[in-house]
């Protein structure tokens, strides 16, 4: 009966190598990213402090199913704030909208994903 009872110490630390993945993933994400031409890194700045803004618990974007017109608004407020810097390029409008929505909505994913292999770990 004492056997059973038993529960070694060591098993309590944490995997040091349960992150690995995570970070691989980050750091590929990262070397892709520094690919893209600079009015798209422009874009996704803006779009990862929108995103970081609307990152805490409880928030919209981790909803089971997010809302279609809430990463519409937040599109078209990234793409107005970023309305100076890119009006003096050559894109076409309709084209600028649907980059930002797609990159807004590849960001939002990302982030979930993320969130939701950290939280299966507690």
């Amino acid at each position: 009966m004492y056997l059973q009872e038993y529960f070694p110490f060591y098993t309590t630390y944490s995997n040091p190598f349960l992150y690995e993945g995570e970070r691989l993933q980050e750091r590929e994400f990262n070397l892709m990213k520094s690919y893209y031409p600079r009015t798209v890194q422009r874009i996704q700045e803006k779009i990862e402090e929108e995103c970081d803004l609307l990152d805490y618990e409880g928030s919209r974007l981790y909803d089971e199913y997010p809302d279609k017109y809430m990463l519409y608004h937040l599109g078209s407020r990234i793409r107005e704030s970023m309305e100076p810097e890119i009006s003096t390029q050559a894109i076409r409008e309709d084209f600028l909208d649907e980059l930002i929505q797609v990159m807004l909505c590849q960001e939002v994913s990302r982030r979930r994903c993320r969130r939701h292999r950290c939280r299966r770990y507690f």
